[in-house]
């Protein structure tokens, strides 16, 4: 008799779990996984190469297109680890409008991640949940740096400029009447700090929604409890981080265990799974929007009664203000310097990392004091996460491979840097 073979199966990268750029060569029995074999290549962006030929605040926008769904969290990390090098002290209310904001960028990440993964499993109304309250937090983005998305927010020694006073409004028009209007610009009639007061006091009750639509949902469990399970040992092997990690049930968060910015002044727990498979890590990332809202809420506060700088006054490193820019000479000089050849940094090297939405974003600078780096090396959480693939889905079936995709949430522009 003719031996049987396994047969091999492109999944993607048009296929609509695959995320558009992930090739993932399945080798069956069947139906059964053997082997996954995850190709990655086809977003290649380059950017590690790209700062080598940049200065270093012309790199900054780059990496808010590694990570496109955590914008603010991968900015984070390149302004620390330039902060590093130069030794600089950031102004306190800089920091809690960075750890604010980065707060504010974990829930749009596990938003898009909770709406994406429920849709690929099969449960279709969570993605229109889940992105009816990202749509509030784009507006955040706008009001404080002008674009939804790639925000360019933080900066060396700070962040761009101060939270807004005001909160931009909807205007009446042929689809919206005036009634609708109103209902709508409630909550924006303060500053930007009232609203997001007003986001953190619904946002609990939203949380619950989407909970009541999966967590003891029979369906989604089935696609989830027991499925991609990996143990704390290996979990730890394969150089997991954040709620693939967790999930898994080792407490481990960069925020309470190498703290950075203003997070050891504030109070928030970390939630961990027990079983380490695909259902854990969802009810670990739930929780985390929870935690998330609870930090966002103390930023605010905190923000409300302390007015201050919001930048360094090391005109080296951070533009003087358009004022002084106008009326000084040696502002103007330090102005033009800074935005045509930039700031040097001392020779050395710098490696910082935050507790990125997806595990560990760290950023490796070398300087060899130019204007320049050397050489910038970006550890992207999703890349040994996506290696761990093969080892997850094997002796799984092709429609859990999808659950296994998605409770990674892996987005390739950090993965294919």
């Amino acid at each position: 008799m003719a031996d049987i073979k396994n047969y091999t199966l492109n999944f993607g990268p048009q296929h609509p779990a695959a995320h558009g750029v992930l090739r993932l060569v399945l080798e069956l029995d069947g139906e059964v996984i053997q082997r996954a074999d995850p190709h990655i290549g086809l977003l290649h962006r380059a950017t590690e190469k790209l700062a080598e030929s940049k200065t270093y605040i012309q790199s900054l926008p780059y990496m808010d297109r590694l990570d496109y769904v955590s914008m603010m969290c991968n900015e984070h990390a390149y302004c620390l680890a330039i902060e590093k090098m130069l030794g600089i002290e950031v102004p306190e209310r800089a920091q809690y409008i960075r750890v604010m904001f980065a707060e504010i960028t974990r829930v749009l990440n596990h938003l898009l991640w909770l709406g994406c993964h429920g849709f690929d499993c099969g449960a279709m109304n969570i993605l229109i949940y889940c992105f009816r309250e990202r749509e509030d937090l784009f507006d955040l983005y706008e009001a404080v740096s002008g674009a939804r998305m790639h925000a360019a927010y933080f900066r060396p020694g700070g962040v761009y400029r101060d939270l807004p006073d005001t909160m931009p409004q909807y205007k009446a028009s042929k689809i919206k009447n005036a009634r609708t209007i109103a209902r709508l610009n409630e909550n924006r009639q303060g500053s930007m700090l009232d609203f997001i007061d007003d986001f953190t006091q619904r946002f609990p009750k939203l949380i619950d929604e989407y909970e009541t639509l999966l967590t003891d949902n029979r369906i989604w469990k089935q696609r989830t409890v027991g499925i991609g399970v990996v143990s704390p040992e290996r979990a730890l092997q394969m150089g997991l981080s954040g709620a693939m990690l967790r999930g898994s049930g080792i407490v481990w968060d960069l925020r309470k265990h190498q703290p950075y910015d203003v997070y050891d002044k504030l109070d928030f727990d970390i939630p961990v799974g027990r079983n380490g498979d695909c259902y854990d890590r969802y009810v670990v990332r739930v929780e985390e929007l929870r935690q998330s809202n609870r930090i966002i809420k103390q930023c605010v506060d905190w923000l409300k009664k302390n007015p201050g700088p919001v930048i360094t006054d090391n005109h080296k490193v951070a533009p003087p203000s358009r004022v002084e820019m106008k009326t000084s000479m040696e502002q103007l000089i330090h102005h033009f310097k800074l935005f045509t050849e930039g700031f040097h940094v001392p020779e050395g090297e710098a490696y910082a990392a935050v507790e990125h939405p997806k595990g560990e974003f760290g950023i490796y600078l070398a300087s060899d004091g130019a204007n320049k780096p050397y050489r910038l090396k970006i550890r992207a959480p999703g890349f040994p996460h996506l290696a761990a693939l093969d080892e997850m889905s094997k002796g799984h079936m092709i429609a859990d491979a999808v659950a296994i995709i998605g409770t990674m949430d892996i987005v390739f522009g950090e993965i294919d840097r």
